[in-house]
């Protein structure tokens, strides 16, 4: 999914199976928290949304079947009591809990699954995370606007609901605590129509109660929870409009507890040197990789030669220099840490003379002009203007169109908008950890659709077969062989070059001294930047 670079920022630490975060269960029910952001939120639809600002506030809207232990990748039942999986991995059935409800105060029942994942496969709604469900039978002739609804989804009465796979898959159970997957009220969807994003009805542990745009938005405990003593905050603000260093100046004087959009890099230095702003700085690994995307439906960009020229151009070095040395340069989509990783590739290195003799080689020896967007939170404008330097050492002129995050995502998602996004802010951290999800939303067919997150518009149909008969390994035995196969297809893109890979970041934020949790709820894996769900207010520690 996507993240906000240095925004506290948004990663899945390499910890399925690990400890369990240490959850103050004796903590006491009450209190609130202050989190900013730059810029208004994009949408709050579980089926849309899918960036490093709404993901977090998403995960505590709606809850699916599948969820994961607080401040880790380890998977447990959410909304299902129980889920039995075929000996051959094909059928899965969950049966759902009892007495489990809607924000609305309706219960939920199995109708109400089927219908859910049916909207977020449906064409019409333009579903980014449409493709993760790419494994369920009838996935394919409903994708294409054909029958009524997935087949493979059942409903066997109103507790329990079989889903048949077309093919095995080792990746569904993942799939089914993703924010995607979340259960919705058919009645308040059709109620709010296109406006649900800004009215959502779900049934997670916080429920909307304000939304002023460009101001201000409010959670609040919902009462009827089906997790007992969750949540422990009984209110979540978010204030918006407020530039990353007056959000710092926020919460160093008490008026504030998160930095949605991270420690701003001018202060790291001067924060990380204050040994009492420092001791409230929390640090996490994360499965990020930062790139910059290369239309390959626009010209010049549909010439592999000049994609691979852009890829010798760019000073990898230079960038984490400039945000305070905190990632390594990366020479391929996967971060090193990711099952998968190919350690013995060496990638395209820093070299402008190559870059102008391949730029020659596809007949722009004079160069070319083109338009590099980026979102306009600090450092990601700065950054641009390095890649701009960058491609000009080669002859390409490189206009830097500096939006909003929800401009750039739009843009990203139109064939014919964005010829190069620096992705930074918007940057991929895996949503599990997986090397697959590298691979569907941003690098194979099914992401390059209008409104999805391919934007390089990349699509290898030799590629995307092999990926799915990697994700068809689901037998643990073949857990070696499917990460081969993995690290094959990635070393294959970075043949056809779609991106250019630029840094694997680790991950900061700053919390005040008024809440309160276990460090992985702040830097959690997968309610990405904060778990909202199990932070408690400071008093009792």
């Amino acid at each position: 999914m996507k993240n906000a670079l240095m925004a506290g920022v948004a990663g899945l630490a390499l910890v399925a199976g690990g400890a369990l975060a240490q959850v103050n269960e004796d903590a006491p029910q009450g209190g609130e928290m202050v989190v900013t952001y730059q810029d208004d939120v994009a949408t709050l639809d579980p089926a849309i949304g899918y960036d490093w600002q709404n993901w977090s506030m998403i995960k505590s809207l709606f809850d699916g079947l599948m969820g994961y232990e607080p401040g880790t990748t380890t998977l447990r039942n959410e909304l299902a009591a129980s889920h039995a999986i075929s000996g051959d991995g094909m059928t899965h059935t969950f049966v759902l809990k009892d007495g489990i409800k809607f924000h609305n105060g309706r219960e939920i029942t199995a109708e109400d699954v089927k219908y859910s994942l049916d909207r977020v496969t449906n064409p019409e709604t333009r579903s980014p995370g449409a493709g993760f469900f790419g494994m369920i039978a009838g996935f394919d002739t409903w994708n294409a606007g054909e029958g009524e609804g997935l087949s493979g989804v059942e409903v066997l009465d109103d507790k329990t609901v079989r889903i048949t796979l077309a093919r095995p898959d080792a990746t569904f159970s993942h799939v089914m605590a993703l924010n995607f997957a979340s259960i919705v009220p058919r009645e308040a969807v059709e109620a709010s129509g296109e406006d649900f994003g800004r009215e959502p009805v779900g049934s997670g542990a916080f429920r909307l109660t304000d939304w002023t745009p460009g101001q201000q938005l409010v959670f609040e405990r919902f009462g009827d929870y089906h997790r007992a003593g969750v949540p422990k905050l009984d209110r979540v603000t978010f204030d918006i409009g407020l530039d990353p260093t007056v959000a710092l100046l926020r919460l160093q004087s008490g008026e504030a507890d998160v930095p949605g959009d991270g420690i701003p890099p001018a202060q790291f230095l001067q924060v990380m040197n204050n040994p009492a702003q420092a001791e409230n700085v929390v640090e996490g690994g994360q499965l990020h990789t930062g790139y910059i995307t290369l239309n390959t439906r626009m010209a010049p960009f549909d010439n592999v030669d000049v994609r691979r020229a852009v890829n010798m151009a760019i000073n990898k070095a230079r960038i984490v220099q400039m945000i305070n040395g905190r990632a390594v340069p990366a020479n391929q989509p996967l971060p090193p840490t990711m099952p998968g990783y190919a350690d013995d590739y060496e990638g395209y290195a820093f070299d402008p003379e190559a870059a102008r003799a391949l730029l020659a080689k596809a007949g722009h020896a004079d160069g070319f002009t083109t338009e590099l967007y980026v979102m306009n939170v600090d450092p990601n404008p700065r950054i641009a203007q390095a890649i701009q330097q960058d491609l000009a050492e080669i002859g390409v002129t490189a206009e830097i169109r500096s939006l909003a995050q929800s401009n750039v995502i739009a843009a990203g998602g139109e064939a014919d908008q964005a010829p190069m996004i620096w992705s930074g802010g918007m940057a991929w951290i895996a949503d599990f950890p997986d090397p697959s999800n590298f691979y569907g939303p941003i690098l194979g067919c099914a992401g390059a659709v209008p409104g999805g997150w391919n934007w390089s518009w990349y699509c290898n149909e030799e590629i995307d077969a092999r990926a799915s008969a990697a994700d068809a390994m689901a037998d643990p035995a073949k857990t070696a062989e499917r990460e081969a196969a993995w690290r094959s297809i990635y070393v294959d893109i970075m043949e056809d070059a779609p991106w250019v890979p630029v840094f694997n970041e680790q991950r900061f934020t700053l919390v005040s001294g008024n809440v309160a949790g276990d460090d992985s709820l702040f830097v959690d894996p997968v309610h990405i930047p904060v778990n909202y769900d199990y932070i408690h207010a400071a008093t009792g520690e």
